[in-house]
């Protein structure tokens, strides 16, 4: 079917959100993600208002042979959410959050933000682990896994997931949960949005009140006696923590910071960063007792919108003396611009005590992930920044696991999207070959079906 005037009119005769289409005012905005290197030109973009909008865009992309994106936070760095010449469906219209404080969960809108989510339900005292920058999309992160802050103590997000309403690639409406449709619901938990857009999800909550939370910042000349204390203390520090550790390149010079997040009882925790706080002569420290929301937007004025990133990511397999040496001495023998960042990211805890086939998500055992970042405005500073970025990545690899995170993949190819969906990949195809054999969820990191 060719995609003309007419049948586009029809197509928003029958939606209840909204309908861009090039040179139309809203459009450029529309398109517009995280990462400001992606710049693609969609066909059409639907901004949803309900599953309805959903489905009808679905039908009309089949129809018309054009390719899905979906958009939910738009927060990919690979751009999976707009794509050139196709349809994206976009979630952002969508983020009703309602919360039953008595049972403990939360059902939210694909289009929500974990920002959203976490003022919905922390007026009860309650979370969920989820993104460290308030304007990510619950979305792609749950499906990838879901790293954060609490992940420790409850695990991922995806291991918080109890159920999801999603549309197929036919345009079924379907639930997803542990009692319904198994297969779908294992595999949404940790294989990306290979299999249908997910138009709401209910998450388990926990009783998370006022956490110790904030950062000690060392000067770069204490950054290896830091990171070995680091590398002990995380690895053998209680769930309740989590703790980050940061070698980074800021408009207020360079440092190394170790941020963390508490989230026990307050006296227990200051046992635990007592040691911490004690270690070195550090040029700032900003951990106190406050609210989980606080410690939600740490990040929020580092990554506004509009930048450039790269990314780069693994797990890390030996956290050695000499891998921290190798780090630091690559890192500080030339101190790029701002803002360029290596950072540990803390794992383990509870996230290891679930099977590596019990969700899609398989990488258990790992205790860190360390991610190169690098985030620029000029575009003409793009290449030196990803070369940087890449010879980084090239000095920490003989100390990384061949898997990364599914929602730190880049454009790398098809040997790291198998790796980033690890022991599972063939199961995953498996599933791909049930619920979208043809293909047409295929703009994120793509599980081709046999």
């Amino acid at each position: 079917m060719i995609v003309n005037s007419s049948n586009i009119r029809q197509l928003g005769d029958r939606l209840q959100g909204q309908l861009f289409q090039p040179e139309a005012e809203g459009y450029d905005d529309a398109r517009k993600v995280f990462n400001a290197m992606i710049d693609r030109r969609p066909a059409l973009i639907v901004r949803c208002a309900d599953v309805t909008d959903v489905i009808a865009a679905v039908h009309f992309a089949r129809e018309t042979e054009l390719p899905i994106a979906v958009r939910g936070g738009g927060h990919s760095v690979v751009g999976s959410a707009v794509c050139d010449e196709g349809l994206v469906i976009d979630l952002s219209g969508m983020k009703d959050v309602s919360v039953d404080p008595d049972k403990r969960t939360a059902r939210a809108e694909g289009g929500t933000t974990w920002g959203d989510f976490d003022r919905a339900t922390q007026r009860y005292g309650l979370a969920t682990t989820g993104g460290i920058v308030p304007s990510t999309g619950i979305g792609g992160l749950t499906l990838g896994g879901g790293i954060g802050r609490l992940n420790r103590k409850y695990g991922l997000a995806c291991d918080n997931l109890l159920s999801a309403d999603v549309v197929t690639a036919d345009g079924t409406l379907v639930t997803a949960s542990a009692d319904e449709n198994e297969d779908l619901f294992w595999g949404l938990r940790g294989g990306g949005g290979n299999f249908g857009i997910v138009t709401s999800f209910e998450y388990q909550l926990h009783p998370v009140g006022p956490v110790l939370g904030g950062e000690i910042i060392f000067p770069l000349d204490q950054a290896r006696t830091a990171l070995r204390f680091y590398r002990d203390w995380s690895t053998d520090a209680p769930d309740e923590l989590r703790a980050d550790a940061t070698l980074a390149s800021t408009p207020d010079g360079p440092g190394l910071a170790i941020e963390v997040c508490y989230c026990g009882a307050i006296d227990a925790g200051e046992k635990v960063l007592l040691p911490l706080r004690k270690l070195g002569s550090p040029m700032l420290d900003t951990i106190d007792c406050v609210p989980y929301e606080t410690v939600q937007n740490l990040l929020t004025d580092i990554f506004p919108p509009g930048m450039h990133h790269y990314w780069k990511s693994s797990f890390v397999r030996e956290f050695s003396d000499d891998a921290i040496d190798t780090i630091v001495d690559f890192f500080t023998a030339a101190v790029p611009p701002p803002l360029a960042v290596i950072t540990f990211e803390h794992l383990g805890g509870v996230i290891g005590r679930i099977g590596e086939q019990d969700t899609a998500f398989s990488h258990r055992q790992a205790q860190h992930s360390l991610l190169v970042l690098r985030t620029w405005q000029d575009p003409e500073k793009s290449e030196a920044n990803i070369a940087w970025g890449r010879q980084c990545y090239g000095i920490a690899e003989p100390f990384l696991e061949s898997g990364v995170y599914v929602n730190y993949l880049g454009d790398e190819g098809e040997a790291r999207v198998r790796a980033a969906y690890g022991a599972n990949y063939e199961r995953l195809v498996a599933l791909k070959n049930k619920y979208d054999p043809a293909n047409v969820f295929r703009f994120h990191q793509n599980i081709k079906p046999a």
